[in-house]
């Protein structure tokens, strides 16, 4: 009777943790790695839940190495923040309660944009996710050399917190 007990409290736990989106009131917070064409550098996101699939955010990133032949970019050319918006649809795909897949548009600093994420969590707190982001609209059309930093295709790998 006792190892039913253990493993049924065992097989509950499971149930309890890593619930990836709650909706209305959910907090999450991811840092990690930012990747595109000649430069990598650090992202950071926040997603705030309004709804029960709907959520709004903030992300901001900094390209710590770059690669181009004119040099050093400045601050400037290295930072960007955006705005965002999340349809959260894990629960509507209904593939696990760890996983949330959030489509989302996004307005910031250099265009208006597109993002799809995946966030998996392994607990309640901590899981990993991954995003990758597109400019639909480029606010310089012409942009060359530094201005295309953050205004080009780009991926994010990392870690997701639930606050």
């Amino acid at each position: 009777m006792k190892r039913i007990i253990v493993v049924v409290l065992i097989a509950s736990t499971g149930l309890i943790y890593g619930q990836a989106f709650k909706g209305k009131g959910d907090i999450k917070f991811q840092v990690g790695g930012v990747f595109q064409e000649h430069a990598s550098g650090i992202g950071v996101t926040s997603d705030f839940g309004l709804g029960e699939n709907i959520s709004y955010g903030f992300s901001a990133s900094y390209l710590l190495n770059t690669t181009h032949e004119l040099g050093t970019p400045k601050f400037a050319d290295r930072f960007d923040a955006k705005a965002r918006f999340n349809a959260n649809i894990g629960n509507v795909l209904n593939i696990s309660d760890k996983l949330d897949v959030y489509p989302g548009l996004d307005l910031g600093l250099r265009n208006f944009g597109a993002h799809l994420g995946v966030r998996y969590f392994f607990t309640n707190g901590f899981g990993i996710f991954t995003e990758a982001g597109i400019p639909l609209a480029k606010y310089n059309t012409d942009a060359v050399d530094y201005g295309r930093f953050n205004n080009q295709f780009v991926m994010q790998f990392g870690a997701s917190f639930n606050l």
